[in-house]
């Protein structure tokens, strides 16, 4: 992928969207090989493939656990061996890109759904990622914070997957999509061709 290009994950519960994608930064094993970003999946360049893979999840209260916001931004920089006062520079950058440093120091069980997963963006973010995978990012967020999220994501210069069943958001983003199906990649090319062969819910006209 090139930077700045997003491609949608579409097909059923099930289908091997998420697995596939945990492959990519090395917290599934498999058979066969793998290169991410031109390094082959290997022990020994684990830690340089998740520094460049990030991967957000869909329940943001499963990727924060710090006291503070700031502190759960800064971990992994810190995780990495970055000295404690470039981790907090980095999370505070991270934050602001998000739009949430006037949370540095608030509890993230106190923040809204929407709140929460720009934290775990700007977590992502902190490490300075070349993709970013986000497994069904609209998921508890109302449309105010759809609409929010579509706003961030479109800003940011990183390559990104989206695991979504969220097609009308994943439009708005991209017109390129990869269909699962039992396992395997089905499909890939243009999304709406992709949705109208699988017979998925209709998408806007506009």
């Amino acid at each position: 992928m090139a930077a700045g290009e997003t491609v949608a994950f579409f097909g059923a519960n099930g289908s091997g969207k998420t697995t596939f994608a945990l492959h990519l930064n090395g917290l599934l094993r498999g058979e066969g090989n793998i290169s991410v970003a031109g390094l082959q999946m290997a022990d020994g360049n684990l830690q340089k493939i998740r520094q460049k893979v990030g991967l957000v999840l869909q329940d943001s209260d499963n990727q924060l656990f710090m006291p503070t916001v700031l502190e759960d931004v800064a971990f992994g920089p810190l995780a990495a061996g970055v000295e404690v006062n470039e981790a907090e520079l980095r999370a505070k950058a991270a934050l602001e890109r998000v739009g949430m440093l006037h949370k540095s120091g608030k509890a993230p069980y106190h923040l809204s759904a929407g709140e929460k997963k720009r934290v775990a963006i700007a977590g992502i973010l902190a490490s300075d990622p070349e993709l970013l995978i986000l497994d069904e990012p609209t998921t508890f967020l109302d449309p105010p914070g759809q609409r929010s999220l579509h706003t961030l994501l479109a800003a940011l210069p990183q390559a990104k997957i989206l695991i979504t069943h969220d097609i009308p958001f994943a439009a708005s983003l991209t017109d390129q999509a990869v269909f699962f199906d039992q396992g395997r990649i089905a499909a890939k090319g243009n999304l709406r061709e992709i949705v109208q062969r699988f017979g998925w819910q209709a998408l806007p006209t506009s």
